[in-house]
C-alpha cells in the first residue's frame, strides 16, 4: 500500500510522494484514484495527529469544541444540567463542524468573517432540522436565543485567543522541523519563502539541491545551494532532515524515480510541490470527476452550497430593497422623463457569467445611448451627462434598476463590476487574466469599488488595479466578505469618490 497524503505546510498545499520508485507516474495516479474512490474529498488538509502537528490538531478541534462548550454552558445556565436534548445538539454541532477549517493563513477580519459565515449555515441547519422534527420544543425559547448569540461571540473570542497563542503551541512541538527543497526554480523558491514567512510555521529550511548551473537558478541570494541531486541521500542521512519537497517538473519522471529510489533508506517525509504552485490560482482545491481526483486551478467559488447561499441571499436582499426603494425609483423615472428626451431606462450590453452577453439596466443619465464597438467612458465635466444624470451617477442612484437584473439572475449584489462589451474586447488583450473575472456574475458593487477603483479607468494601470482586486475577491470569497462589501459601499456612495 502506498501512503499518499494531502497536507498543509506553512498554509500551502503539498502532495506527498510514494516510497516505491518502481511505480510509474501513471500507476501513482491510479493508486490515488483507488484510495480516493468513494471517499469524501475535503478541501484543505487531512488531519494528521502527532506531536509535530499540534497546531493543525488544535485548529481542527477549535470550532467543534467551542460550539459544544457553548451548548453546555447554555444548558447549565437554563436547565442546571447537560440534559439529553442539549447533549444531542452538542454531538450534532461537533459532527457538522469537525474538522474545523484552516483559517490561520487568512487576515484576522477575513478569518472571523469566514468563521461567522460557517456558523450561520450550521445554525440555520440546526434550526431547520429542529423545526421540521418538532425537536425545538425540547428547548426553552430564551435558551435558543441565548445559544444563537452566545455561540458566535464565544467563537470570535476563541479565534482571537487561538491566533495569539498559536506561537506558544508551535513552541510546544519541540525542535523545529527541517526541510530541503529539490529544484531551485520559481515554484520551489516561492514555496520556501511562503513557509518561512508564515508566523504559524516553525519549519526551517536548510537549502536547495539542483543539477543546473548557478546562472539558471532562482533565489541564490536568499537560499543556499547544498549540492547536486546525487548528493541528496547522503546529506539527508547525515543531517536528520525531516522533510524533502520535490519541485521538479513531471517531464523529469526518470530522474524523480531514481531520486525516490536513493531516498528509500531514509526516514524523511517526501512531498511533491505541484507544478502550478506559482500559478494565479483561483479557488484551488481537490475535486472529483467521475471518481477521479483532480486539482482545480481556476474555478468559480460559487459551486455546491456556496452557489445556493449566494443566490438565495441575492434574491432575498434584492427583493427587499426593490420594495423599499420602489417609491424613489418611480420619482427618478419621472424626473428622467421630464428633464431630457429619451428612454427612462438605458440598456447596455455587458459580459455576464462565463462571458455570455447580458443586458444591464440603468436610469439614463446621458443625452446619448452609446452601445457600439467604441465607447468613451464618462469623465469629469462630461458634456454628454445631463444635470440630473450627474447627480444620479454621483449618488449611484442610476444603478438602482440593476436590482431587477439580480432577480433575473443576470447579476449579483456583489461581484466584479460589468464593463461595456467594447471595453472587454480591448482589455482582455492587454491584461493577463482579465476574463477570469467572468467566472462569476457581475455585481452592483464589488471589492474593487470599495478599495478606490471606482469610476473612470483612463489608464491601463488603473484597469490593472481593478482587475487585481476583482481576482482577489474571487480567491477569498465568503458570505461575510459580501456583507462587508455591501456595508462599506454605503460609505463609498456617500462620499461620491470618482463617480462621474
Amino acid at each position: 500500500m502506498i501512503n499518499w497524503t494531502n497536507q498543509v505546510v506553512g498554509n500551502d498545499p503539498v502532495y506527498s510522494a510514494p516510497n516505491k520508485s518502481s511505480l510509474s507516474i501513471r500507476k501513482m495516479t491510479s493508486t490515488i484514484s483507488e484510495l480516493s474512490s468513494g471517499k469524501r474529498l475535503r478541501r484543505g488538509a487531512q488531519l494528521v495527529i502527532g506531536r509535530e502537528n499540534l497546531l493543525n490538531l488544535a485548529e481542527a478541534l477549535l470550532e467543534p469544541v467551542v460550539l459544544t462548550v457553548a451548548t453546555m454552558l447554555v444548558a447549565y445556565y437554563f436547565e442546571y444540567e447537560f440534559s439529553p436534548p442539549y447533549l444531542l445538539l452538542g454531538i450534532i454541532l461537533f459532527s457538522l463542524s469537525f474538522p474545523g477549517p484552516a483559517r490561520l493563513h487568512l487576515p484576522l477580519w477575513h478569518g472571523l468573517a469566514s468563521m461567522l459565515s460557517s456558523w450561520s449555515v450550521i445554525a440555520a441547519l440546526a434550526l431547520a432540522f429542529g423545526y421540521a422534527t418538532h425537536w425545538l420544543g425540547a428547548f426553552r425559547v430564551e435558551a435558543i436565543y441565548a445559544w444563537l448569540w452566545f455561540s458566535p461571540v464565544l467563537l470570535v473570542i476563541a479565534q482571537i485567543v487561538f491566533r495569539w497563542s498559536a506561537p506558544i503551541v508551535l513552541n510546544m512541538q519541540g525542535v523545529p522541523r527541517t526541510f530541503v527543497v529539490v529544484g531551485m526554480n520559481e515554484q520551489g523558491v516561492s514555496f520556501a519563502r511562503q513557509v518561512i514567512a508564515s508566523p504559524y510555521s516553525a519549519d526551517r529550511i536548510l537549502g536547495f539541491f539542483d543539477d543546473r548551473s548557478e546562472n539558471r537558478l532562482t533565489g541564490l541570494k536568499d537560499f543556499s545551494l547544498l549540492g547536486r541531486l546525487d548528493a541528496l541521500g547522503e546529506f539527508v542521512r547525515a543531517n536528520q532532515v525531516h522533510a524533502i519537497y520535490l519541485s521538479l517538473p513531471m517531464a523529469t519522471q526518470p530522474r524523480i524515480l531514481k531520486l525516490l529510489d536513493d531516498l528509500r533508506d531514509t526516514t524523511s517525509s517526501i512531498y511533491f510541490i505541484p507544478d502550478m504552485f506559482v500559478s494565479d490560482l483561483i479557488q484551488s482545491r481537490v475535486v472529483s470527476n467521475g471518481g477521479q481526483p483532480v486539482i482545480a486551478v481556476c474555478e468559480t467559488p460559487f459551486t455546491g452550497t456556496n452557489g445556493l447561499v449566494k443566490r438565495l441571499s441575492d434574491i432575498a436582499i434584492a427583493f427587499v430593497l426593490l420594495v423599499l426603494l420602489a417609491p424613489l425609483m418611480v420619482l427618478i423615472a419621472l424626473a428622467v422623463k421630464i428633464t431630457s428626451p429619451g428612454p427612462i431606462v438605458f440598456k447596455q450590453r455587458r459580459y455576464g457569467l462565463d462571458g455570455a452577453e447580458i443586458s444591464v439596466y440603468k436610469f439614463r443619465s446621458m443625452r446619448v445611448c452609446e452601445d457600439g464597438a467604441a465607447i468613451t467612458q464618462a469623465q469629469k465635466n462630461d458634456p454628454r451627462i445631463t444635470p440630473l444624470g450627474a447627480f444620479l451617477r454621483r449618488s449611484s442612484l442610476d444603478e438602482l434598476p440593476q436590482f431587477i437584473n439580480v432577480l433575473q439572475g443576470r447579476m449579483s449584489l456583489v461581484g466584479p463590476r460589468p464593463h461595456a462589451v467594447a471595453h472587454n474586447e480591448l482589455y482582455r488583450k492587454l491584461i493577463k487574466g482579465y476574463m477570469i473575472r467572468h467566472k462569476v456574475k457581475p455585481g452592483i458593487t464589488g471589492w474593487a469599488q470599495i478599495n478606490g477603483c471606482r469610476g473612470e479607468t483612463d489608464s491601463l494601470d488603473k484597469m490593472q488595479a481593478r482587475i487585481d482586486l476583482d481576482l482577489e475577491y474571487l480567491r477569498n470569497w465568503s458570505l461575510g466578505l459580501d456583507v462587508q462589501i455591501i456595508l462599506r459601499t454605503a460609505g463609498v456612495v456617500v462620499r461620491g469618490n470618482n463617480a462621474y
